[in-house]
């Protein structure tokens, strides 16, 4: 079978890197996989997969007709058999061109919190974690939950730590708080500030220091409350140390993580304690009693609307004063649950059934043209109602022009 994977970013982070690592498990089970999306840091590791990639034309408003007719091309001189998007932007693209057009099957992932009601509900939908295919299945034909999956191999505890603690500036005595995340304001911003403005209420006698892996948008207004932060306390507190498109040293230096989703995996495949990053206040350390909240509802949550700042003080504090022994006993739980449940061999043989059941089970072209109907007017709604809101954004409030 020869598969196009579609992706709507190329950048560090943790759907496009499943995405990524999953193709290349596909692949080893005997198929042909392209990476298709635009260029970004990400390519470097589709090479290092020994996958072929495709780049796909400069972003424009989603969906965009360029990518349309370009995924299409790639589909019709490729001779693709099936084309895999991830998120909503290149679902639509490969839909209302290869699928629609073409009649070449299409499965969807989705692996953001909430599936937009513009995507199709006849197509084959993958989601993360079973709360949210909970949600879907009474409104979808077919819905498939593979939990983000982790090479357990390449992420795997290190023996000896010191010599990615010292390529991280970190003395043996302090106690590393690590987060590995893409510095944008979707998801991620809120959490990251509350972090750092939390080291603020840590006794300065255990000696923690949060490091914040990544890059993105949002980098300066988390280096403008680090810097903060670091002035009040009188010392380095918390360091922004840009983007590592390997972060493994990262993970291998920690003494405990903060993140969510694949970060937070990745963090229990490396034996590391975890404290789970959500959104409106949502903080909650991983343990035996908290691990079937995130079985559930994946690792993330909703808070109480707070700004989380003083939850994720109190779990770092706790975790902090802790003995050492208590850190690898959450640490070697974690490990233990990423390997029994979240093998990215598993993942693999899981996605290419749904390929084999998604190529049995093909409309014909009223059919596929009926389904895109009801979505592309959800997607039209939604569209109206941004121009709306930009418009009303727009306007002079009455009174307030200048008028002398």
């Amino acid at each position: 079978m020869r598969i196009l994977t579609c992706l709507h970013t190329m950048e560090i982070g943790g759907s496009q890197i499943n995405a990524i690592e999953i193709a290349a498990t596909v692949a080893a089970l005997g198929h042909e996989v392209i990476i298709y999306g635009p260029d970004g840091e990400l390519r470097a590791m589709v090479e290092q997969w020994g996958l072929e990639f495709v780049e796909a034309p400069p972003k424009g408003e989603a969906p965009s007709p360029r990518n349309v007719a370009s995924i299409a091309d790639v589909v019709r001189r490729r001779a693709i058999d099936l084309v895999h998007a991830y998120e909503w932007a290149p679902t639509l693209e490969a839909a209302y061109g290869a699928y629609l057009r073409q009649g070449v099957p299409l499965v969807v992932t989705v692996l953001s919190m909430e599936v937009p009601a513009w995507v199709p509900r006849h197509l084959p939908l993958i989601v993360g974690t079973e709360q949210l295919a909970t949600e879907q299945r009474p409104h979808r034909a077919e819905v498939h939950v593979i939990e983000p999956p982790i090479d357990t191999s390449a992420n795997a505890p290190v023996t000896d730590p010191a010599p990615a603690r010292r390529s991280l500036g970190l003395a043996d005595d302090e106690i590393a708080i690590v987060s590995v995340s893409r510095l944008v304001p979707e998801l991620k911003l809120e959490g990251l500030l509350a972090a750092t403005r939390a080291m603020a209420q840590l006794d300065p006698a255990l000696r923690m220091r949060l490091l914040i892996v990544g890059d993105g948008e949002s980098r300066a207004e988390i280096q403008q409350t680090a810097d903060k932060t670091n002035a009040g306390l009188g010392f380095d507190a918390v360091r922004l140390t840009g983007a590592m498109l390997d972060p493994r040293d990262a993970y291998a230096a920690a003494d405990i993580v903060i993140g969510m989703g694949s970060s937070a995996l990745r963090a229990m495949a490396f034996g590391k304690p975890v404290v789970v990053q959500g959104e409106q206040g949502f903080w909650l350390p991983l343990t035996p009693q908290t691990l079937p909240v995130f079985l559930d509802q994946g690792f993330y949550g909703l808070g109480d609307g707070s700004d989380g700042t003083d939850r994720v003080a109190a779990a770092l504090s706790e975790l902090g004063a802790a003995e050492p022994r208590h850190r690898a006993e959450l640490g070697e739980f974690g490990r233990r649950t990423v390997v029994d449940r979240f093998s990215l061999a598993a993942a693999g043989r899981r996605q290419a059934d749904i390929y084999h059941q998604a190529m049995d089970r093909r409309l014909n072209l009223p059919r596929r043209a009926g389904a895109l109907a009801h979505p592309t007017a959800h997607l039209l709604n939604f569209k109206a109602h941004l121009a709306r809101q930009r418009f009303t954004a727009g306007r002079t409030p009455a009174g307030t022009g200048n008028d002398s």
